[in-house]
């Protein structure tokens, strides 16, 4: 029988876009490589028939898919489950091209293998912004994963999250059929909004192929800041206080803590101190469309308002400068991951509320951890910090976290919930929080869920063990 599957999926695709054993080995483990699975194949369509016709295969001989973009997964939501092995990796890499750009209607039409970096290209070669910003993977994570999760990122404070940027779809649902949902329109009153059912599902409702996405006007200028501050409440209120003048313009406002800087500068080669001296937190602000001269003049007037917190600002409209500056950002989960595997969340709160859940979740662990080390950053501008607790030692890390992990989540997501925020801001359930997630939501919530589901894959082929 499996003989008679893969002999009719390799006629669907061809010999060449069909792995199996050792080599299907790299699209079997995550990016964190935390969860290693094991796969029947790794097949490559390259164009929506050819899903739509493995797709029915699997149906037909019941068999589950994972669908797979750039593998960037951080949950485990793109690879095959460790127990088992008869799942069919279904990867969209070679499903990249560039349909349609409307520069007019502001729209872009793209296959779901498309990496960001290339969507991005595409846009700018039209004098459009696509502004979707995930800079530490921008050229491995595509359209079709992007949507999958509903990405953040840095801009979201502007521009929204992926969902926001999404006008149409097209899907290959679990039965084979294919949904075109393809609309350039701002406006469509006509019932159901299907195509925000795929968007965040993580695969688990159909393998979407094709996206039109909105475009945006290009920034003609950016003025970015780096702000030394003693505490996160004193960036909450500097938020607060630049939003008021810059509106949207303000399109990111980062927070990085000291230890986020000390790890980076240890392991990222080119990185430098942002001040002469050491600060417990570090913001980053982006302004585009304002010039540089009005932002000093705003973090000067925030300063004589309730400056106490603010110890030492810089601004500059300069895109190297920035660039260096941004490294230090983007470059935090990466250089973590140079002493292991941490402890990690990706939690959302009211953004009013963000001081307030570090300083809590700071006390909480370090009560219960003495000499643990948390890395908080993220992206204060809406409300989701990246809250990571680990121990200072990797050789003492590996051990923390086979003990402590559960108790650490517990803690920290107990504080999440009496916030009213979420456990999964920007990066999906996947297989991590598949289960915990059970704690956090309302059980009428995963009912209608689990509904959903039951209607568009009543046989549980499509992405099984994640999210639900």
């Amino acid at each position: 029988m499996l003989t008679k599957f893969l002999n009719a999926a390799t006629f669907i695709v061809g010999g060449d876009a069909l792995l199996t054993g050792d080599q299907t080995a790299t699209y079997c483990t995550d990016k964190r490589g935390r969860y290693t699975g094991h796969a029947l194949a790794v097949v490559f369509p390259s164009n929506t028939q050819q899903v739509s016709e493995l797709v029915k295969l699997c149906a037909e001989h019941k068999i589950a898919i994972v669908p797979q973009g750039g593998n960037t997964s951080l949950c485990g939501g793109s690879v095959p489950l460790t127990e088992g092995g008869g799942q069919l990796v279904l990867n969209l890499s070679h499903m990249q091209r560039i349909l349609a750009v409307d520069p007019v209607n502001y729209t872009m039409t793209v296959e779901a293998g498309c990496t960001l970096a290339n969507v991005r290209l595409a846009a700018e070669q039209h004098n459009r912004l696509f502004p979707l910003e995930l800079s530490a993977i921008l050229n491995h994570c595509e359209i079709g994963g992007n949507l999958s999760t509903n990405a953040g990122g840095n801009g979201v404070l502007r521009y929204g999250n992926t969902r926001d940027l999404v006008l149409g779809l097209e899907v290959v649902l679990p039965d084979g059929r294919i949904w075109n949902g393809l609309k350039s329109l701002r406006k469509d009153n006509s019932g159901y909004d299907l195509k925000n059912l795929f968007i965040g599902a993580e695969g688990t409702l159909g393998i979407i192929t094709t996206a039109v996405l909105k475009l945006f006007p290009r920034t003609l200028t950016n003025a970015t800041a780096c702000v030394a501050i003693n505490d996160p409440e004193t960036g909450v209120r500097l938020l607060a206080h630049i939003r008021a003048i810059c509106g949207d313009n303000l399109s990111a406002f980062e927070i990085v803590s000291r230890s986020c800087m000390e790890v980076v500068l240890k392991y990222v080669a080119g990185t430098k101190e942002l001040f002469a001296s050491k600060y417990a937190y570090y913001l980053l602000i982006q302004a585009s469309d304002v010039l540089q001269r009005p932002v000093d003049t705003i973090l000067n007037s925030a300063i004589e308002s309730f400056g106490c917190g603010i110890q030492e600002f810089s601004v500059t409209a300069a895109p190297d400068v920035a660039e260096n500056w941004w490294k230090l950002r983007l470059n935090i989960s990466d250089a973590q991951k140079s002493e292991g595997i941490s402890i990690k969340h990706d939690i959302s709160v009211p953004v009013s509320r963000v001081a307030e859940f570090i300083a809590r979740a700071d006390a909480i662990l370090q009560a219960a951890f003495p000499g643990v080390r948390i890395l908080a950053f993220g992206h204060m501008g809406d409300g989701n910090i990246h809250y990571n607790a680990s121990m200072p030692e990797p050789g003492h890390n590996k051990t923390f976290i086979a003990q402590h992990e559960g108790e650490v989540n517990t803690l920290v997501y107990e504080v999440v919930r009496d916030m009213q925020g979420s456990i999964s801001a920007e990066h999906g359930l996947g297989q991590l929080k598949r289960e915990t997630i059970k704690a956090y939501k309302d059980p009428l919530s995963l009912e209608l869920m689990q509904a959903i589901k039951q209607v568009f894959d009543p046989y549980g082929l499509m992405n099984p063990g994640k999210v639900l």
